[in-house]
């Protein structure tokens, strides 16, 4: 496996994004295929595995815990605080809360360290700046936790160039991840810009679009709380549009001799040896398709045409809805 710098560690230029076994894009999947999932990943070279407090509501740091736990000296371990499951009417039912108060982020790092079954997290993310306190007093707490032994690096999501800079003057960034792909340019505006120029790593989150850039979707098929049925491009006029760049996307992959979704991964990983892309999936075959792509070399004459092809310009739709979009701090094109 193609190596890469993730802030001072060596990982696998490809990870996993843990996400898909329990959260998002429908009902969980059975533990027993997550287990294996794992395992395959960790056996073919996998050694990035990425997940959060807010998967599942500590589900997927749990089964990353109990299954990867016995295992820890074999990879870096990144997870995510700020935004989590809050039972708020004191019901049961958990909801979705962005809180970044210094004493949550500690609260929520304890909890995931039992959940994950270490006495340390190697990469700790803030998943979402909470607006309402400053990205410094966050950072603060974050600093705290290194200094604690409790996490080794900070991370942060979702986050502006400015954003970026105000954290990095409070302790050194490790890594900024954000959606990253072919059909979501957003950080080449700024972000990718300042993380270069303070020698922060970049992880891309959805390289595959979702799962667009694998093949046209049947969306009467998704489950009803997947959540690409909240996202504008995925919206029936959005999406026919969209679905006019998939021939011509498709066709290079058989150019490049290589599947659709490693066409999208490789064509990451071309640009810039400091982004590490981390796909999510629930099915080892889709997780071994990723992998291959650290193996498909791409030309310039490709990597112009593909980037011709699908950009801001040409792609219909915003990529989150309202809600979603007050929530991030990314920079956005105009």
């Amino acid at each position: 496996m193609l190596q890469r710098q993730l802030g001072p560690f060596t990982v696998s230029a490809i990870g996993l994004g843990c996400m898909n076994i329990c959260h998002a894009y429908g009902a969980p999947v059975p533990e027993q295929q997550a287990e294996r999932l794992l395992l395959t990943a960790l056996d073919n070279g996998v050694t990035h595995f990425d997940t959060a407090a807010l998967y599942g509501f500590g589900t997927s740091e749990t089964i990353v815990g109990k299954v990867l736990s016995k295992h820890r000296a074999k990879f870096t371990l990144a997870s995510k605080c700020g935004m989590q499951g809050v039972d708020v009417a004191g019901d049961g039912k958990l909801v979705r809360v962005i809180d970044g108060r210094p004493e949550t982020i500690k609260a929520t790092c304890e909890a995931a360290l039992q959940r994950l079954r270490t006495d340390v997290i190697d990469l700790y993310y803030l998943h979402r700046w909470d607006k309402q306190v400053p990205v410094e007093d966050s950072v603060g707490a974050l600093a705290d936790l290194v200094r604690a032994g409790k996490i080794r690096s900070i991370g942060l999501s979702e986050v502006s160039a400015v954003t970026l800079r105000k954290a990095h003057a409070v302790h050194p960034i490790a890594a900024v991840q954000t959606e990253y792909s072919l059909w979501t340019r957003n950080p080449e505006i700024a972000v990718l810009q300042a993380c270069r120029e303070l020698g922060v790593a970049f992880v891309a989150f959805s390289p595959v679009a979702r799962g667009f850039l694998c093949g046209p979707i049947d969306l009467d098929a998704l489950d009803p709380k997947d959540i690409r049925r909240t996202m504008p491009r995925f919206a029936p006029a959005h999406y026919t549009a969209n679905l006019k760049l998939l021939p011509a996307y498709l066709a290079m992959a058989e150019e490049a001799g290589c599947t659709p979704a490693q066409l999208a991964i490789a064509w990451l990983l071309h640009q810039g040896n400091d982004i590490l892309p981390i796909p999510g999936t629930a099915r080892e075959d889709h997780l071994l398709d990723n992998l291959g792509a650290a193996h498909v070399a791409l030309g310039a004459d490709m990597l112009e045409r593909l980037g011709a092809l699908i950009n801001e310009r040409t792609v219909s739709g915003d990529r989150y809805n309202d809600q979603a979009n007050r929530e991030v701090d990314t920079e956005v094109f105009a």
